[in-house]
């Protein structure tokens, strides 16, 4: 093997690492799927070890999407300046000390303090995986590296809750809910010392300027939205928690026009400024905001409907989630592979009603349950029915919001869109949560489970309406990832 410190010319010999590159890059993406979901099942868990309410776990759940979310635009720009592969091995460092700190955690307010600072970790992480990539890899072998990730995350995705129970019902050296965070260690410590040895050394560009003052915006602003919805129901939503939300959407607008500004001045804004006039792109972002917070949503709340309302195990918990995967995973196969080609934007007004038909029937079957008899079988219907229609939006709606952006700005785009993915899973988290939680406090599971429902169908209501104006047409698969000719440099925002 050649000496990995010196850049592959690929124009005369592709790098022999390469290989090793992309499965760094897999194993890293994986961790944080794993991350976003493995904690869902440990509810009564930290409540038993650490004490934690209600609030403490929407935290300890919601808080690594926010930070990830807030961070990854930012994330992407420092690798343009310090290099991808620096910052790469800076975030996988960072990522597996605070899966360490998060298992070492005595009490429920360091373990959100943790998962903040994992989250943190995994936003310096992730947007460099994409431009490692590109850097080592071209024409037909590109296509097939991206081609490899689809199935693999999404395999990801489903077995997170699946892991995780197994991990805390084995109760493994009495470790419990912390080996969901221990498993990390010899998976990153591995990936670490694979990556430090095969991906290659690239200077990073100093004339790139990053926005400092744009990312504490868009931190800020995040922050005071997530922050009322998570307490607000706890302390019974008074005046500081509709003030923090209203300072929220002024922050929002504020960082608008800062980054209009900080383009006019000639210095390089977080987002491409050209992309904050595309009105189509700008709707496609609260479209994404609103799936996302409602997939993620109803996903915590079967978890724990399951968990508190039917006594179910940790690892019986994660299985229940099975249905739900499964029909997204069908769902989107339909999708990619026949229905967003032939039928264009209809896939993604198709998809949200095949999820409305889903809660219908979930909501009856919630309703006609035994008060004792129970088993998954009763609600897996509804909950595949919905994961069918949520995989139909999950395979197209990128393509779709990215095809009103020109191809220079996919990659801020794409990078934006990651992060808005993210910070919709978060809120998803802290309304479903307090949903659910002001009902199941008076023994009411189910009915906290099908308030959960009704809220997602107006947030469902609402990207209907809102995939009424993105384009007719999604952009093409491969010019998402970056094979369009002349791809820009700050594609690494992307996030796979």
């Amino acid at each position: 093997m050649r000496d990995p410190s010196t850049n592959p010319d690929r124009t005369t010999e592709p790098y022999r690492g390469r290989w090793l590159i992309l499965v760094v890059m897999l194993v890293a993406e994986i961790m944080d799927l794993l991350d976003a979901s493995i904690v869902n099942v440990a509810g009564p868990d930290l409540e038993e070890s650490l004490g934690a309410g209600s609030v403490g776990l929407q935290w300890v759940i919601g808080g690594y999407a926010l930070t990830l979310g807030a961070g990854l635009v930012l994330g992407g720009r420092l690798g343009d300046r310090h290099g991808r592969r620096r910052m790469f091995l800076f975030g996988l460092t960072a990522f597996t000390a605070s899966s360490l700190l998060c298992a070492l955690a005595p009490d429920i307010g360091s373990l959100i303090v943790f998962r903040l600072v994992q989250g943190a970790a995994g936003a310096m992480l992730l947007p460099q995986g994409l431009g490692l990539l590109r850097e080592n890899f071209s024409g037909p072998e590109l296509t097939k590296v991206f081609a490899v990730f689809g199935p693999v995350l999404g395999l990801g995705g489903i077995i997170g809750p699946v892991l995780g129970g197994f991990l805390i019902e084995g109760d493994f050296l009495g470790l419990g809910w912390r080996s969901v965070f221990l498993v990390n260690l010899p998976i990153g410590v591995a990936a670490l010392i694979v990556a430090a040895k095969c991906v290659p050394k690239k200077a990073g560009d100093r004339t790139v300027s990053v926005d400092t003052a744009g990312a504490a915006l868009v931190a800020a602003s995040c922050a005071l939205v997530v922050l009322p919805l998570n307490q607000g129901q706890e302390d019974g939503w008074p005046l500081w928690t509709w003030l923090c939300m209203a300072a929220s959407a002024i922050g929002f607008a504020v960082f608008a026009l800062q980054q209009r500004r900080t383009a006019a001045a000639g210095r390089a804004p977080l987002v491409t400024s050209g992309l904050l006039r595309k009105p189509a792109f700008t709707v496609g972002l609260g479209g994404i905001a609103l799936f996302f917070a409602g997939l993620v949503g109803t996903q915590l709340v079967l978890t724990l409907y399951l968990q508190m309302g039917r006594h179910f195990t940790a690892g019986d918990a994660g299985l229940g989630n099975l249905p739900l995967a499964l029909g997204t995973a069908i769902g989107g196969a339909v999708s990619g592979a026949v229905l967003a080609d032939r039928i264009g934007r209809k896939v993604l007004q198709i998809g949200p009603l095949v999820q409305l038909a889903g809660a219908a029937l979930l909501w009856v079957e919630l309703d006609g349950l035994a008060p004792r008899s129970f088993s998954i079988w009763d609600i897996a219907p509804g909950t595949a029915l919905s994961g069918v229609g949520a995989g139909m939006v999950i395979a197209a709606l990128f393509g779709f919001v990215l095809a009103a952006v020109d191809d220079d700005e996919i990659g801020s785009a794409s990078g934006v869109l990651s992060a808005v993915q993210s910070l919709g899973g978060s809120l998803g988290v802290a309304v479903f949560g307090s949903v659910f939680f002001a009902r199941a406090k008076t023994g009411d599971f189910a009915g906290g489970f099908q308030h959960a429902l009704v809220v997602q169908a107006c947030l469902l209501a609402a990207f209907l309406a809102v995939t009424f104006l993105l384009p007719e047409q999604g952009r093409p698969e491969s010019e998402q990832q970056g094979l369009a000719a002349d791809a820009p440099s700050d594609m690494s925002q992307s996030s796979v």
